[in-house]
């Protein structure tokens, strides 16, 4: 039966709103009058959601990912317990705290009772469900383990997000630092040392060369500030442009994985996706190329991306999963290691989810360790630069003193 958002007020002239479900927008206009209320808007919960989100989204009003690990926590309880998949929504429709959540979830059980599958249904709403998430929703379908899918899907959403906000909190600090850095060394050159060089300026005194550069550069801050903001804006722009062609943003992968630090943080955070959606699709009973063909397309990084592409090759024509990816020499041996193991003793659903528990804790540790190695550098080379503003201020007053000496 479809769903119905309304807007209507009751007697007393209060509004009121929610979502119903009804043959048609007639029947939901006479159910609302049957319970006291007068109908303003009454439309299809379906169109409102898809219609509205664009604006929703300027204004927050989007499924979060602390929300849909939620969702898909309490979905899969709901169907592991034997509840029908429509049923299920319908408690999810009910106990939604937030009114978008209510109409996206009546709005996907209206789809789903229509005769669309719940992957179809999750389709009309990209935003909140991306493609990985469908690609595994309709794995689950096909094999009629979506509760167990559900769950699994729901424990790698919360391990995923609990791992990117480590990631994100271990450079947070260093990325104040240098905001707070370049706003001193700012006001420095744009306020402190034009008020007092020029003092010395006025005594038609040859000044050091260190005093002469640091003045020019202050002009230059003080005159020119929005030069170099365009430069850069202009610069991103530029980059951007670039890597959005698929051969640019191929090489650039290739060549970010082989970085001294920046590589192994891109290649274990990718390995981490990759494993788990594996473990997922794999437990979950999916062939195996459809399992690696939805894994690799979790991957940001293009090159891993396309290794994935030659290993799925290389598995159709007989080779094992973890020789074809050995031959990639992308992913982490211990993964490979794992692997084969898994393949010698028939389970490679536990192997992979280890592989990707011990890539996180690798990812979390190598994280850390480069967050300890740039707060010191940081503050070493925010010290050097405040170094040399006072020697540029101070060398004049050191050669005053020897002249009046």
């Amino acid at each position: 039966m479809p769903a119905f958002r309304f807007e209507a007020i009751d007697a007393a002239g209060k509004p009121q709103k929610g979502v119903l479900e009804a043959d048609s927008a007639r029947g939901a206009r006479t159910q609302l009058r049957g319970q006291g209320l007068t109908p303003l808007v009454v439309e299809p919960a379906a169109s409102r959601t898809r219609g509205a989100r664009e604006a929703r989204l300027a204004l927050g009003r989007r499924l979060s990912q602390r929300e849909q690990a939620i969702l898909t926590r309490q979905l899969a309880s709901l169907l592991v317990a034997g509840l029908p998949l429509g049923e299920a929504l319908a408690v999810l429709t009910e106990q939604a705290e937030r009114d978008y959540i209510r109409e996206l979830m009546a709005a996907i059980r209206a789809e789903v009772l229509g005769g669309h599958s719940f992957a179809n249904a999750l389709a009309q709403h990209p935003r909140d469900f991306p493609d990985i998430y469908r690609a595994i929703v309709a794995a689950g379908e096909h094999t009629g383990k979506l509760g167990i899918v559900l769950s699994r899907l729901a424990d790698y959403i919360e391990q995923r997000n609990a791992l990117k906000q480590k990631i994100v909190l271990a450079f947070t600090y260093p990325a104040i630092v240098t905001i707070i850095a370049f706003a001193i060394v700012t006001f420095l050159l744009s306020y402190v040392v034009p008020q007092v060089v020029n003092v010395f300026a006025s005594t038609k005194q040859a000044l050091p060369l260190l005093t002469v550069v640091m003045m020019a550069l202050s002009g230059f801050v003080r005159h020119w500030w929005w030069v170099v903001l365009i430069a850069v804006a202009l610069a991103a722009w530029i980059v951007r442009a670039i890597l959005r062609q698929p051969a640019a943003r191929l090489a650039f992968d290739g060549w970010l994985l082989g970085a001294p630090l920046a590589g192994k943080l891109v290649r274990g955070y990718n390995t981490v996706r990759f494993a788990s959606t594996l473990g997922i699709l794999s437990a979950a009973g999916v062939p195996i190329l459809r399992a690696l063909q939805a894994a690799g397309e979790t991957l940001s990084n293009k090159a891993m991306r396309a290794n994935v592409d030659e290993a799925i090759v290389r598995v159709r024509e007989g080779t094992s999963l973890s020789r074809a990816l050995s031959n990639t020499r992308t992913f982490p041996p211990v993964l490979v290691h794992l692997i084969r193991s898994g393949e010698a003793t028939g389970d490679v659903t536990t192997m992979l989810d280890r592989a990707a528990e011990g890539e996180a804790r690798e990812l979390e540790r190598r994280t850390m360790f480069l967050t300890s190695l740039l707060e010191p550098l940081l503050i070493l080379a925010m010290g050097g630069v405040v170094l040399v503003i006072v020697l540029a201020v101070m060398l004049p007053i050191i050669e005053l003193n020897n002249l009046v000496r």
